[in-house]
């Protein structure tokens, strides 16, 4: 097995993030923890304190099938990162067959991944990209963005965190969350005002399923739509050029056929190529048996494993305020971090860079040109700058770690 180490150029650039920390986004002036909030947020997580062993998972892999939710069709050509046609969607380059649909903004919703009780989680495969972060407490959480199409069911649905505006801006969007601790709180509606959708007060948006309880509350994006138009939002077509998509993997990837994403020993995700489908679909661990074992990630409502043409595991600097509060440095990435793309059974060593507050994120491959996505649905995970992975055989493992 070899370990896979950062360039000296990727040191000197977690160096300089470090060193330019003070004036990154949040200016927060408050930011001591609430004893109730941090023990609502510990409540969630796995009651584990040793590291159980893994247990032989054939059995779930032989049970596991692709999912097959209905989705837009794929482009003919190479398209983007601008002047995308109008029935093709610029963050997925797939047809969609309403191209009404694109006329609003992109619908966030933040997704719970613990308790566990709240598993399989709701709508995720219909999301055109999810993003996936570390909340602290040896926790992470998912926020599904909905653009192309939509999920009537999405969660369940939790608290927003620091880092959830500057990546609905990115993307010109709305966020549903199920409330906030105050200073999150304010720091969100800061930023994006009304275009908020907060908690189950806000029914047919977010409704609780009547049970009441931390994992009973659940959005419907069309309808988020719907009750942001109501308060103001102006819902069109907004410019979200930048990403570029191709059928066609670049040349020059090397082996990628299994990505391990572990936050911490007990919170594990995988990602398994599927030369059926030309997707990765996702694993996820389980103890409910006494040691881990890797099961199929399944969507509630279609009850099919997730299944995503591109993973992408990005480096960013994180900043701990405390155990379950930080913020992560999305915007002002315009000198570039590292990132890791997964399509096609391929890894592609590349630079994600934010070129503005309000478009979408690009990647950019080690000649300075973009790189292209497969067409289709996107997961990130976002990892901290002193994460570090290895390789052996196609098979990555990432470990992270602060900042």
């Amino acid at each position: 097995m070899k370990l896979i180490k950062m360039k000296s150029s990727w040191l000197l650039l977690i160096l300089f993030s470090i060193l330019i920390s003070a004036c990154q986004p949040t200016g927060l002036s408050q930011l001591d923890q609430a004893s109730t909030y941090a023990a609502q947020t510990k409540m969630s997580m796995p009651d584990v304190t040793e590291t159980p062993g893994t247990k032989n998972t054939s059995e779930a892999e032989e049970t596991a099938t692709p999912t097959t939710v209905p989705s837009p069709t794929a482009t003919i050509g190479p398209v983007g990162p601008s002047g995308f046609p109008d029935n093709v969607n610029p963050l997925t380059g797939l047809v969609v067959s309403d191209p009404e649909i694109l006329n609003r903004r992109p619908v966030f919703v933040k997704v719970a991944n613990y308790p566990t009780t709240g598993r399989p989680h709701a709508g995720l495969s219909f999301a055109d990209m999810v993003f996936e972060y570390y909340l602290g407490a040896t926790s992470n959480r998912f926020m599904g963005l909905y653009y192309g199409q939509n999920a009537e069911q999405i969660g369940p649905v939790r608290s927003g965190r620091l880092v959830d505006p500057q990546i609905v801006s990115l993307y010109q969007g709305i966020l549903g969350m199920e409330s906030a601790y105050i200073t999150i709180s304010d720091h969100i509606f800061d930023i994006l005002d009304n275009r908020v959708v907060n908690g189950r007060s806000t029914c047919p948006a977010i409704c609780d399923d009547g049970r009441q309880i931390v994992i009973s509350v659940f959005a419907d994006s069309e309808e988020m739509t719907k009750y942001t138009t109501q308060r103001g939002v102006e819902n069109r077509r907004y410019n979200l050029d930048g990403m570029v998509f191709d059928m066609a993997a670049p040349p020059n990837g090397e082996s990628g056929e299994k990505v391990n994403i572990l936050y911490t020993a007990l919170n594990r995700g995988e990602w398994r190529f599927d030369e059926e489908s030309g997707k990765y679909l996702r694993w996820i661990e389980d103890n409910t048996g006494g040691g881990i074992e890797m099961i199929p990630l399944v969507d509630r409502i279609t009850d099919e494993q997730l299944a995503f043409s591109n993973v992408i595991v990005l480096f960013a600097h994180y900043e701990e305020y405390t155990e379950v509060m930080h913020d992560i440095f999305i915007w002002d990435n315009q000198a570039g971090q590292r990132a890791l793309i997964f399509r096609d059974g391929q890894v592609y060593d590349a630079t994600w860079v934010t070129p503005t507050r309000d478009h979408p994120i690009q990647f950019f491959d080690q000649d300075g040109e973009l790189l292209p996505l497969k067409p289709g649905n996107t997961w990130i995970s976002i990892f901290g700058l002193a994460s570090d992975f290895e390789e052996d055989d196609g098979e990555w493992t990432f470990r992270f770690a602060l900042p």
